[in-house]
């Protein structure tokens, strides 16, 4: 059953299609009277049947989720051009809570005012398709983009209740942990905030500074990955971890 994603809350009898959902019709070649999949990335999905004049009658309401076992947030040094884009895309696939895009000082793309929002709202469309194309019905979170100084100053001490992980690991000056003996000392649905660099790494100012808001050093193996494959790669070690779905 293809999906559409409707911001508005799903209540009523029926329900006017947005642009957005417009598009994603005629581009399927859905008629009226097909039967659809609705979601509004708050959770649950409706089954739902086109009607003439662009709207979609709500038939059945579906409470099934798909998210992981525990919330990941990935704060990652935005990699630039279409990268951040596949980065988004993918991490929306993997199940990701939410993402914080943050401007380090090695990282090469600079977002600031108008075109921030821009570039958010953006990445806010990529999500939702991805949504649409995996079957999650709840969106992830897209944070403000912001300085790593600024993300790291914010956070509460210890960052919350989340366990810390850093995948820009520096054995002079703390121990690196292998990822298996960090995870296994997991809580069952235990949050974890993980924190990844640019294109060039964190500098050695932001990685102490990240060790001392209580981030632990990681490391996934002797390959040095991309900006955008370390996070996703940690994503998708986290999620193969297990535990009951949300």
């Amino acid at each position: 059953m293809h999906r559409l994603f409707l911001p508005a809350p799903l209540s009523g009898a029926s329900l006017a299609l947005n642009e957005q959902a417009l598009r994603h019709v005629r581009a399927l070649r859905l008629r009226e009277g097909d039967e659809v999949a609705v979601f509004n990335g708050e959770g649950g999905q409706w089954r739902a049947r086109l009607l003439p004049a662009q709207r979609v009658e709500l038939l059945e309401f579906d409470p099934v989720e798909r998210e992981l076992g525990r919330e990941v947030e990935l704060a990652v040094g935005m990699p630039a051009n279409e990268r951040m884009d596949w980065l988004v895309e993918k991490a929306t696939e993997l199940g990701a809570a939410a993402l914080a895009p943050l401007m380090s000082t090695r990282g090469v793309l600079r977002l600031q005012g108008e075109r921030a929002q821009r570039r958010l709202a953006h990445w806010r469309g990529v999500a939702i398709a991805a949504c649409e194309q995996c079957g999650r019905n709840r969106l992830p979170q897209l944070r403000e983009v912001a300085t790593l100084q600024a993300w790291l100053h914010a956070l509460p001490p210890a960052a919350g209740q989340a366990r810390c992980l850093l995948a820009a690991p520096r054995g002079d000056t703390a121990p690196v942990q292998a990822f298996a003996s960090w995870a296994a000392a997991l809580e069952p649905a235990q949050p974890v905030l993980a924190l990844s660099g640019p294109e060039g790494g964190l500098d050695e100012a932001e990685i102490d500074a990240a060790l001392s808001a209580g981030f632990v050093p990681l490391s996934l193996g002797r390959r040095t990955l991309r900006a955008e494959t370390a996070p996703l790669a940690l994503l998708a070690a986290l999620a193969a971890l297990g535990g009951p779905p949300a």
